[in-house]
């Protein structure tokens, strides 16, 4: 009966001594691994040993089993007592430093009186003897460690992530920052790259030991090898090829007035130092032709962007919002491949206008490629390129109808040639409406029955059908005086100027002499004698008045269509925004975690029949051909990477690139 209660009472201080034991022998081997010298460990943070010094190792634990084997439990009925002290004095022991314990106020128990106890209530042994314990072989190959960003003095302004934390005692471990990985084998130091920006300090981002493109890797979908749809291969004869990229790199004032969209991310990652080194990298990697960029702060833009890009041999045009807003729009190519023709900014604010009252922009540019000059008289045909950033709310459809109208005629007074025919076109930038949506349809297509339409699904990025006030769209969508057709033209462009100028006989200027008008004095007028004091006498027989003939020309009279608008641009997407393997939709943005495309390139290219249906996939490139893309990702590989932004891509928004042709004809 007594044995029995023995046990029952010592059966929780056999299991606590069995976690505590557990728990110190982690925590002096951590401690071991922390000064060990060995190169794999040094300044990394290591969640498993990395091979510390072997009979250091074993020497400390002799030590440790000497102090505490001269150690018993004096009766059994102080257990309790026992219980309580080990507890407290344990519990120091691991929340102070191991290395700075006092060896005199540890309680210390060896592995033979452990062993007593668990026997006591019949057990297995739980620990075997440390002293004759075979040291584990060191395996070879790999081993898992939490490995952390590296740090240096060149990366002062960048993200300053805890490194050597184990000296200060604490690190908080971030799952943005921290990554899951495969220790890599020692490699010798290679030299930093040179930073090719003069004075604006090496602001390189921190390089990830297991780095996040190998998990938002994106590959470059080529189709030159592909035959067109007429059958022919591609490169036949000369041709001018070039790549474009459209970026909305997400201004930083825009950012910070909208911090809970990006509560996800560590601060380091979301500092405008940190970011702007990781886009100049983009650029640098991916090296367009010509770089299309939404939502670029003005003062970054001045002080940053443009001399950067500026040194990496571009020149650019910018665009700022209207009113108080601080980002906008702007367009930058390689004067070594295009000469500019024209730049055209375009604004969308209409004083007195409520359906036109907001401040979006965009930027239109007409450029000429240039030829090597060994391929002797040839021409290319002028390239338009069109920047812009539509309104966002998801409920105003009606206004980013409007505005992508002003754009879109904007687009086709530039590109239109004298014959009446369009030059390539690249319309891109970011148009906050989803895939297979009204607008995404009505550029794509070129017509929109919009009559009728709830506001809010113009764009399709929120479904509003629950509501009970809907705003519907009403025709027409904007009034004459905005001088925009429903084809989407200017009204000038679609009346053939006069001639020659109308000719006036002196006889006819005569008549004007003498009129009511010019009799009469203006107000103001100072009194000059000799020159102003006089009044001008109408002769004898002069009529005061005569019917004036109209010579203004008459405001053009345009037809409206009834709940319709059109263009002739012939546009087509470079992605089919669903992945090729997986069939899962394309992302460009994440917003508040869920995945969805509002970023686009569309080029000019005549859709083709294919059987019985017109496929806007199959086109007729005729002067602008695309060759390849930049594959996009899909929303749960962009989950796995903590969203956006992240350590690699240092904006909510993913670039788009694509690569085109154009076909250079002898003269």
């Amino acid at each position: 009966m007594i044995a029995s209660c023995l046990c029952y009472l010592l059966l929780p201080v056999a299991r606590l001594f069995r976690a505590l034991s557990d728990a110190f022998f982690t925590c002096r081997k951590n401690a071991l691994v922390a000064k060990s010298s060995s190169p794999q460990v040094d300044g990394d943070f290591a969640m498993a040993p990395r091979g510390p010094d072997q009979e250091e190792c074993e020497g400390l634990l002799q030590q440790w089993q000497e102090e505490g084997s001269g150690q018993a439990l004096s009766t059994v009925s102080e257990g309790l007592f026992v219980d309580k002290g080990v507890a407290q004095s344990s519990l120091a022991l691991l929340m102070d430093n191991p290395g700075e314990q006092d060896a005199a106020s540890e309680d210390k128990w060896s592995s033979r009186q452990l062993s007593d106890l668990w026997a006591a209530e019949n057990l297995e042994e739980p620990f075997p003897e440390v002293l004759g314990e075979e040291p584990l072989p060191e395996v070879e190959g790999p081993m898992w460690a939490a490995v952390p960003v590296q740090t240096g003095p060149q990366y002062a302004d960048c993200a300053v992530l805890p490194v050597g934390a184990l000296a200060a005692e604490q690190w908080e471990e971030d799952p943005a920052v921290v990554a899951w990985s495969i220790a890599p084998e020692p490699v010798p130091q290679e030299e930093a790259p040179i930073w090719p920006f003069e004075g604006l300090g090496q602001l390189q981002p921190p390089s990830l030991e297991i780095p996040y493109h190998e998990i938002l890797w994106r590959e470059w979908e080529d189709f030159s090898t592909q035959p067109d749809a007429q059958g022919l291969e591609a490169g036949d004869g000369p041709q001018f090829q070039f790549t474009l990229m459209s970026y909305n790199i997400l201004a930083q004032d825009l950012m910070q007035q909208s911090s809970e969209l990006y509560l996800h991310c560590h601060p380091d990652i979301l500092s405008w130092n940190y970011r702007f080194a990781n886009l100049m990298q983009e650029f640098q990697h991916w090296d367009p032709d010509i770089l299309c960029l939404q939502e670029v702060q003005e003062d970054h833009y001045w002080e940053q962007l443009e001399p950067s890009l500026r040194m990496m041999g571009f020149s650019c045009f910018y665009k700022r919002r209207t009113g108080y807003k601080t980002d906008g729009c702007a367009v930058c190519y390689k004067p070594t491949r295009f000469r500019l023709l024209c730049a055209s900014p375009v604004e969308y604010f209409r004083p007195g206008l409520e359906l036109l009252n907001r401040d979006n922009v965009g930027l239109v540019l007409l450029l000429q490629p240039l030829v090597p000059e060994r391929l002797g008289q040839v021409s290319v045909a002028p390239l338009c390129v069109a920047n812009t950033h539509v309104l966002y709310n998801p409920r105003r459809g009606d206004v980013k109808l409007a505005q992508m109208a002003i754009f879109l005629a904007e687009v086709d007074k530039v590109a239109r040639l004298s014959d009446g025919s369009h030059c390539p076109i690249i319309l891109c930038g970011d148009l906050n409406s989803v895939p297979d949506s009204p607008l995404y349809n009505f550029i794509r297509d070129g017509e929109l029955q919009y009559h009728g339409m709830p506001a809010w699904k113009v764009s399709g990025q929120e479904d509003f059908s629950h509501q009970l006030y809907q705003r519907k769209l009403q025709a027409p969508l904007w009034p004459s005086s905005l001088g925009i057709t429903d084809c989407c033209q200017y009204v000038t462009s679609c009346h053939r100027k006069r001639s020659e100028r109308r000719k006036y006989s002196r006889d006819f200027l005569l008549r004007f002499r003498f009129c009511s008008m010019a009799c009469q004095r203006p107000v103001g007028l100072v009194v000059m004698e000799g020159v102003t004091d006089t009044k001008p006498e109408r002769p004898a027989g002069w009529a005061k008045s005569f019917v004036e003939e109209d010579i203004s020309e008459p405001e053009p009279d345009f037809p409206r269509t009834v709940g319709t608008i059109q263009h002739c641009l012939h546009l087509t997407s470079v992605y089919t925004h669903f992945l090729p393997q997986h069939g899962r939709p394309e992302v460009t943005t994440m917003p508040l975690g869920l995945g969805m495309t509002v970023d686009y390139i569309f080029f000019s290219a005549e859709s083709c029949e294919n059987g019985n249906r017109t496929d806007r996939r199959l086109c007729r490139d005729g002067t602008l051909k695309l060759l390849g893309r930049l594959s996009l990702l899909s929303e749960e590989i962009l989950w796995a990477a903590n969203g956006l932004p992240n350590p690699f891509c240092s904006s909510d928004h993913l670039c788009l690139l694509a690569s085109f042709e154009m076909e250079v004809t002898a003269l």
